[in-house]
């Protein structure tokens, strides 16, 4: 068959199908366009999932009626400017669109009107495409003073066999929807609003730039939840910055969904940063839990590559282990400023898993029981019934338990009272007693605070040992016969180039040969280890996520089982200076209030939450 030229219509709709995936990616295009022309408000419309109607409007500097011609040409934009010599930078990219397509490309696959009244003054205009097929602009109506308005209908009608691929209407206008929000994150200053078949459905009014303004648009979007359980992440290294916000590890989630990241104001979807995300979380989560995290690179533009995709949504970095490290490093330091700090969520779902009970003569005997035994507690060896019965010892009352209480009671005390002012002052207040040999409950100044002792201590434990490794490095066991793992090149030349790295988690590789690698010393901790197996699975993670978290996590578990051992176990009766001594070294070690997997090591519960369980507010 002889090579031949292809017509341009099909090659303009073969290039729309990489730039306009779906409605979603239209509308991406377009609010990315409104945002580079100085929008400070942005109104987007749709109807059946954005297939049958797209309405983009905007309150930018606008165009004069001889650039709307050049603005459905392809290749043709205002946003790279040549130099002396007619040559284009396209390392040094400082806006969200630069290709020049997106424009061409939805008016070849539907009917675009495209209307807009400069800044600078004179009369609206508007264009029309259909289908590739333009009509010359003539004056038209515009609400603003300037703008422009983009409409879309009845997108990939010139493509029908794109129609087939499309989700349903609903699944549509959610991908919108949420396009719409991942763009409202990174311009906090803009106003946002979406209409789904004549319904608001997104209001977001302009925030005051900053750290407070976009923690109030990300609680707008993601829930005041997440306000409450964020941690501002900020710091910089060499000519890179790194902002925004990272949820406590106790506000985890069960999928990455809950991940927005930016690089120079664009949401990217890039698998170093996800992996850097994922290896600053490894110490706290679980590999089934996922942090939530809205975070922000800004990068000089000549060290990032945004030319990588026609979609805008791959970027690549000149020094990726730098990007890496300010990553890890930056959110491992917010992390241990939270100190003992849980997610407030936990104490939510505490209070949801309580009952009221009725007991024994329809009177109420507590909160959460499930009979008339109140066994475990560590409090009072009896209760005073009303004044015609006698007192009695409530059964179960001195299971294996301590408690806890003033030198100075008396008999006729019947309760004991704060003696410590300065400790009950303190975040997880002084200890009162203990349930089930398992449980401590400390009494704060406004609350109290239930603490699990095994999980508490455990990464107490666990925080000693890695403060020794980092210190002493990670001891090594020299191997009698060093081991040569076959792998598949290019994955052998990723283990090599990270020998270094390995070597200070104890792990010693060098290279040998083409697609092989020699394991000359492993981790001690490790005891007999499968090299091989080991070093496919790291080979696996440099590959996905640009970190050898198999080794990590493998140290991490080691440690994690020894600091198991090594703990306060359940069922262990502590007297009152252990327990307070627990809660004081909590307080004093970052990281304290949640397990190695991410679990709540204690519970706190505000005297208006308990008021609010008996009916007193």
């Amino acid at each position: 068959m002889p090579i031949r030229h292809l017509p341009p219509e099909t090659v303009n709709r073969i290039a729309a199908g990489e730039v306009v995936e779906r409605p979603a990616s239209a509308v991406k295009e377009l609010v990315e366009n409104a945002l580079d022309a100085g929008a400070t408000r942005i109104e987007v419309q749709i109807e059946g999932g954005g297939l049958t109607r797209i309405l983009v409007a905007d309150d930018g500097h606008g165009m004069a009626p001889d650039q709307l011609e050049l603005a459905i040409e392809r290749h043709a934009t205002s946003k790279l400017e040549p130099d002396d010599a007619g040559d284009v930078d396209l390392l040094r990219i400082s806006t969200l669109g630069f290709r020049g397509e997106a424009l061409p490309s939805i008016g070849s696959v539907a009917r675009l009107t495209l209307t807009s009244r400069p800044s600078t003054g004179g009369d609206a205009h508007a264009l029309r495409v259909e289908g590739g097929r333009v009509t010359p602009p003539g004056p038209a109506a515009f609400p603003g003073p300037h703008g422009t308005r983009v409409e879309v209908r009845d997108l990939f009608y010139a493509t029908p066999a794109r129609l087939k691929f499309m989700k349903s209407e609903r699944a549509e206008a959610m991908a919108i929807a949420e396009e719409l929000r991942r763009q409202a994150m990174a311009h906090e200053a803009v106003t946002f609003s979406l209409d789904v078949e004549g319904r608001p459905v997104l209001r977001l009014p302009a925030e005051h730039p900053g750290d407070e303004g976009r923690l109030r648009r990300l609680s707008a979007i993601l829930g005041r939840d997440f306000e409450a359980n964020a941690l501002l992440v900020d710091h910089t290294r060499d000519d890179l910055r790194l902002s925004g916000y990272a949820g406590l590890p106790t506000y985890s989630r069960g999928n990455a969904q809950h991940q927005y990241l930016f690089v120079n104001g664009r949401p990217v979807k890039d698998r170093l940063l996800q992996g850097a995300l994922r290896g600053a979380y490894a110490d706290f989560l679980a590999r089934d839990r996922h942090p939530a995290a809205v975070l922000f690179l800004d990068v000089d533009p000549l060290k990032v590559d945004v030319n990588v995709h026609p979609a805008k949504s791959e970027v690549r970095f000149r020094d990726s282990a730098l990007v890496r490290g300010l990553i890890v490093g930056g959110l491992r330091h917010s992390l241990a400023a939270a100190g003992h700090r849980a997610s407030t969520t936990v104490a939510t779902d505490a209070l949801a898993g309580f009952r009221a009970h009725e007991g024994v003569g329809g009177g109420v005997l507590g909160v959460g029981a499930t009979g008339g035994e109140a066994r475990g507690w560590s409090g009072w060896d009896a209760w005073t019934a009303p004044a015609t019965h006698t007192a009695q010892t409530i059964p179960g009352l001195n299971d294996r338990s301590a408690r806890v209480e003033p030198d100075h009671l008396t008999p006729h005390t019947p309760y004991p009272t704060p003696q410590t002012p300065d400790d009950i002052d303190r975040p997880l207040g002084v200890a009162r007693g203990q349930l089930h040999g398992t449980y401590i409950v400390a009494q704060t100044r406004d609350g109290l605070v239930l603490v699990d002792q095994h999980a508490a201590h455990e990464r107490l434990v666990y925080e000693r040992m890695k403060a020794q490794m980092a210190e002493g490095g990670v001891a090594r066991q020299t191997l009698l016969v060093p081991e040569v793992v076959e792998l598949d090149p290019a994955e052998a030349e990723r283990v090599a180039d990270r020998a270094g790295e390995l070597a200070e988690l104890g792990l010693v590789v060098e290279p040998f040969g083409t697609g092989a690698v020699l394991v000359r010393e492993v981790p001690a901790l490790l005891g007999q280890v499968d090299a091989a197996g080991l070093i496919r699975d790291i080979a696996d993670d440099l590959a996905e996520h640009g970190a050898a978290l198999a080794l990590k996590e493998r140290l991490g578990e080691v440690c994690g089982t020894m600091a198991c051992h090594g703990s306060v176990r359940a069922g262990r009766v502590l007297s009152g200076p252990e327990m307070n001594a627990l809660l004081r070294q909590m307080e004093a070690t970052p990281h304290s209030g949640q397990c190695n997997h991410g679990r709540p090591t204690y519970v706190e519960l505000k005297l208006a939450d308990l008021e609010k369980l008996f009916g007193r507010r």
